[in-house]
């Protein structure tokens, strides 16, 4: 399905069955990049999602909400990738009512500060960009060896150069969704998220995107977050191993509706013996 938002195409894509979950896409803004991830959730979960169009956290915040409207959802899980944990952890702010559990994966921590070659490409995106593109193989292929076999490497690798041809990502856009990370506006929004909150990242060793380090500072400014450490990967975990992340999700997802369900038995319990109650003598 497709709609017009702010005069842009905006196309809503819905795959799966089960519990809504939204998936917001990182950085390079494209849902077709986290296409494995969709899959692999799909299995268990209406997965709604979409490629980012917006200006700032609100403005995205606001397209989640648009895009529940048009799947036609009133809550769902939420969970942002990467730079989408910033967005995912301002509709959960906004919008607490439409959030009834939160997944913030490899989010960089609020206020992060980028290294000094980023910082260079942020400032002159349309020339130092392209270098940022070329890097980034670069960057992660310690994390793609221990996380996939050579065959495995091989036909990922493939995928994403199809995906890139496919799907162009735009250096303007990353740039300006980069001095996003820089704000701390976010730290402000996670002391009034009420939803049940899962940090979810790859080892430490293996993140040469994000600190993994900005997942403790999330525990701390979310109230009741817990936190899953997905093994093998880095901050490319979701799509690497997008199978085993869906199924850390699955399992928070599981025991967040099994809260619940305790929670309402033991208060519709208390209820009915508050009204078997026999009225003390005056």
């Amino acid at each position: 399905m497709g709609f017009k938002v702010h005069g842009s195409r905006f196309k809503v894509v819905v795959l799966g069955e089960g519990p809504a979950l939204v998936l917001i896409p990182g950085l390079q803004g494209r849902w077709e990049y986290q296409r494995a991830t969709v899959d692999a959730l799909a299995a268990s979960f209406r997965v709604i999602t979409f490629s980012l169009e917006g200006s700032d956290l609100d403005s995205y915040a606001q397209q989640v909400a648009t895009a529940l409207d048009r799947a036609g959802v009133e809550s769902a899980i939420v969970c942002g990738i990467s730079f989408g944990g910033l967005i995912a952890a301002r509709f959960a702010s906004l919008y607490p009512a439409r959030c009834r559990a939160l997944v913030l994966a490899s989010t960089p921590k609020p206020a992060l500060t980028l290294r000094r070659r980023h910082q260079l490409y942020m400032k002159a995106p349309w020339i130092l960009g392209p270098l940022f593109l070329v890097e980034t193989p670069f960057r992660v292929r310690r994390e793609l060896r221990a996380a996939m076999k050579p065959r495995e490497r091989r036909r990922f690798s493939i995928a994403a150069v199809r995906t890139f041809l496919r799907a162009p990502v735009s250096i303007g856009k990353m740039a300006a969704r980069a001095r996003l990370v820089t704000s701390d506006a976010v730290a402000a929004d996670c002391a009034r998220i009420t939803a049940p909150t899962l940090i979810l990242t790859g080892e430490a060793h293996l993140d040469f995107v994000v600190p993994v380090d900005g997942a403790a500072e999330y525990e701390r400014l979310i109230p009741h977050a817990r936190r899953v450490v997905l093994a093998s990967t880095g901050h490319l975990g979701s799509m690497t191993r997008p199978r085993e992340f869906a199924s850390l999700i699955c399992d928070f997802v599981a025991s967040v509706e099994k809260k619940r369900r305790d929670e309402s038995s033991r208060a519709a319990e208390r209820a009915m013996a508050g009204a078997g109650a026999e009225p003390r003598a005056r």
